[in-house]
């Protein structure tokens, strides 16, 4: 049974689970280009912050027109209210936004000197962590996961993989210790694909669920952005005129939407460790093929990110089991 009283299957069928990691995969690599964008503008702006402002709002206002105009968004809507209301879905469970904004800030304030993949590796260790905690909990919409030894060994492998990919670049102290920000945000990821995917049972609709989560998110971002401009002052560089660089926002719907819609066919960790590998081979091509100051990558990068795959393949084997 879900949080909500609905019969699930005791296993989860094979065609569903592999489509469900295609997807997450490839939208993982739809997260490494909004980091390398996000990180951009934070770098242009001279204001991790504000590049996330930018990015957050300019998804949300896509939302506002796009939910209201689509039936299933107007029926989302209706059926979020109902649920509210009856108590089926907790006010706290729509707070997955936040965790969305801090990631969204981490890329601005961190990319531009740590470079796509040692960001990459910050927020793959938070979240594979996470990920085996939120769904032995049963916090998502597909109710408890054992802890087997498949889903155990891919997560370990994940992390390996990753610091395979990154190991060199980890021995500089300021290195790890800018590393912290998205290690915190990974942690926060599992949490919010969780009560996204929430979200979405309780409307229906995984285009109202990403609306919520990006005004959650861009609430809190426009709070810590005011006390940053109190404090420090408004953003030192000026808005670019680069269009790609405005499309950190609308790369963060397709992210959210899918990963609401997939939740709860593949539970939290292998949507997550999906998303990890789409993340570090997408990071491990821009590096190639768009080099930064901050990319090096090499031969063992090439093969971090294939351990990666395999990672997800082994947390894939046997049955996805419900309680």
């Amino acid at each position: 049974m879900t949080a909500t009283g609905t019969a699930v299957p005791a296993v989860l069928p094979t065609s569903r689970r592999i489509a469900g990691i295609g997807l997450a995969t490839a939208a993982g690599v739809g997260v490494a280009v909004q980091s390398r964008i996000n990180g951009e503008l934070g770098v242009r702006l001279a204001d991790g912050i504000a590049a996330a402002v930018v990015s957050f709002g300019l998804g949300l206002l896509v939302l506002l027109v796009l939910v209201p105009a689509l039936p299933g968004g107007r029926r989302g809507l209706a059926d979020l209210r109902a649920a509210l209301r009856s108590g089926t879905l907790r006010p706290w469970q729509m707070l997955g936004g936040v965790c969305g904004a801090f990631l969204v800030a981490t890329q601005g304030l961190t990319i531009g000197v740590l470079g796509v993949a040692v960001f990459t590796v910050a927020v793959v260790a938070g979240q594979s962590a996470s990920s085996l905690a939120v769904d032995r909990a049963g916090i998502g919409p597909g109710g408890r996961q054992p802890v087997t030894v498949a889903r155990l060994a891919g997560a370990v492998l994940t992390v390996l993989a990753v610091l395979l990919a990154v190991g060199d670049r980890l021995g500089n102290p300021g290195t790890l210790a800018l590393a912290l920000l998205p290690l915190l945000a990974g942690l926060g990821l599992a949490w919010q694909q969780a009560v996204n995917g929430l979200v979405r049972a309780a409307a229906g609709s995984a285009l109202t669920a990403t609306l919520v989560n990006f005004a959650v998110g861009t609430a809190a971002l426009l709070v810590a952005f005011g006390v940053d401009v109190a404090i420090r002052g408004g953003p030192a560089g000026r808005l670019p005129t680069e269009p790609w660089l405005y499309l950190g926002g609308p790369i963060g719907i397709v992210f959210i939407a899918v990963a609401a819609a997939l939740v709860r066919f593949t539970g939290v960790l292998l949507l997550g460790l999906a998303t990890i590998a789409g993340q570090v081979v997408g990071a491990v091509v821009l590096d190639v093929v768009l080099p930064t100051a901050a990319s090096h990558p090499g031969p063992a990068t090439l093969a971090g990110a294939a351990l990666t795959l395999v990672a997800v393949l082994v947390a894939a084997l046997g049955p996805v089991h419900r309680r």
